[in-house]
């Protein structure tokens, strides 16, 4: 028996169940299309992120209070970084363009008869020029603005459309936790920020205004900090710098064990959301995966099903002299290009998919050749694998049996 035959032979069988022969691969589909888009979401995650970071500005390096197994162990980490630390760093490295020092805290923004919750930014006049954002209307406070801890805000682009509802923004009057402010300015649109928070929906003011109008939060070594951000003057001072912010933190800090701050590069966050990123798209994998195999038991149950209904005709088919490797050779091609053909399928509805989650969304997902050609393999693989023990089956029925049972 000729590979041609067979074939003719696999498209007669499907084409006498094609109810069951659907449902078998439909299995097949669900599994593959699956693995396909949740690959891609995770690719697309990690491509997402990186972007982000980047976006952060180049050869930025970030320190947080707490340690990093700190940072871990507990979302209430105790504020050791303060204002202080910030001046003496930009002050005493060389290497340091520029610094924005940040505290945040949740508050309550009104202007009118409308209010709405956000995050309140206290930071510096560098921020704009360190974080790489851009002004759309009006302008950022001043070193005389710190100075004076004048009671200004800078409006993110999304909050000042939705609070002032059209009005002009610079020269409003808006109130934060009950103070009143003067808009001064608002911040061009960025979009959200899966990285930090989202600047678009935050109000921006003066770090000595935050400190003495709204967080009171002087401690007796300083204004406290979220965390600063530094921009350093190029990549090859990266290393030193990292290294001269650490010494320098852990000499005013008095520190002879462990730090009590965590000072990371651009390359550090990279390192850090792809292990993240990388694991999740894993696991999404996995889990996707699983519905291959659920398919996978379906082919071995079907064919083992057909193996039953065609008992008589594989009796007929060794009386008049077929092998038992024509037999086995049969059914595990049955089962072969049934599962191929359902990943085939199942590939193209998972492309699709994606392409729908990507103009649905702004998050888009990847799909790369490899990941396609691989999901198809692996769905033949499976119909090889769970199609052997039918086969096996079927060619090792003697012919005066199968012609018995099939009576």
């Amino acid at each position: 028996m000729n590979f041609k035959d067979v074939i003719s032979m696999a498209a007669a069988t499907f084409s006498a169940y094609k109810l069951r022969s659907g449902l078998t691969i439909l299995g097949i589909v669900i599994g593959n299309a699956s693995v396909i888009v949740m690959v891609g979401i995770g690719q697309g995650a990690q491509t997402f992120v990186s972007r982000e970071i980047e976006g952060l500005g180049p050869n930025i390096l970030s320190v947080t209070p707490g340690s990093v197994e700190a940072q871990r162990a507990s979302f209430n980490v105790p504020n050791t970084l303060v204002l202080s630390d910030a001046e003496a760093i930009a002050e005493q490295i060389p290497s340091i363009r520029g610094s924005a020092p940040e505290y945040n805290q949740r508050g309550v923004i009104s202007a009118g008869n409308l209010s709405s919750n956000l995050t309140i930014v206290g930071t510096s006049s560098e921020f704009p020029l360190v974080r790489r954002f851009d002004l759309g209307r009006g302008r950022f406070f001043s070193e005389l603005d710190m100075q004076r801890a004048n009671q200004v805000v800078v409006l993110g682009a999304r909050l000042a459309n939705r609070l002032l509802e059209g009005k002009q923004p610079v020269g409003q009057q808006v109130r934060l936790d009950g103070v009143s402010f003067e808009v001064i300015g608002v911040l061009a649109e960025k979009g959200s920020n899966i990285v930090g928070l989202d600047y678009d929906e935050a109000a921006l003011i003066p770090l000595q205004t935050m400190a003495s109008r709204l967080a009171g939060n002087i401690s007796p070594l300083g204004i406290e900090l979220s965390y600063v951000v530094f921009s350093i003057k190029d990549e090859q001072s990266m290393r030193a710098a990292q290294f001269q912010i650490t010494n320098l933190l852990r000499l005013r800090h008095r520190i002879v064990s462990e730090d009590d701050f965590t000072v990371r590069s651009q390359k550090d966050l990279l390192e850090l959301t792809g292990t993240v990123t990388g694991a999740l798209t894993a696991l999404l994998a996995s889990i996707a995966g699983i519905s291959l195999l659920v398919g996978g038991l379906g082919v071995m149950n079907i064919m083992l099903v057909s193996v039953s209904e065609r008992t008589q005709e594989i009796g007929l088919r060794k009386a008049i002299g077929a092998s038992r490797r024509d037999i086995l050779f049969q059914f595990t091609l049955e089962a072969i290009l049934m599962s191929a053909s359902g990943g085939i399928i199942g590939a193209l509805l998972g492309m699709s998919g994606a392409i729908v989650i990507g103009w649905a969304t702004p998050f888009q997902p990847e799909i790369s050749s490899g990941i396609v050609v691989l999901s198809i393999a692996v769905s033949g693989s499976i119909g090889l694998v769970f199609g052997t023990v039918p086969a096996r089956r079927a060619a090792n029925l003697e012919p005066i049996d199968a012609l018995r049972i099939g009576v």
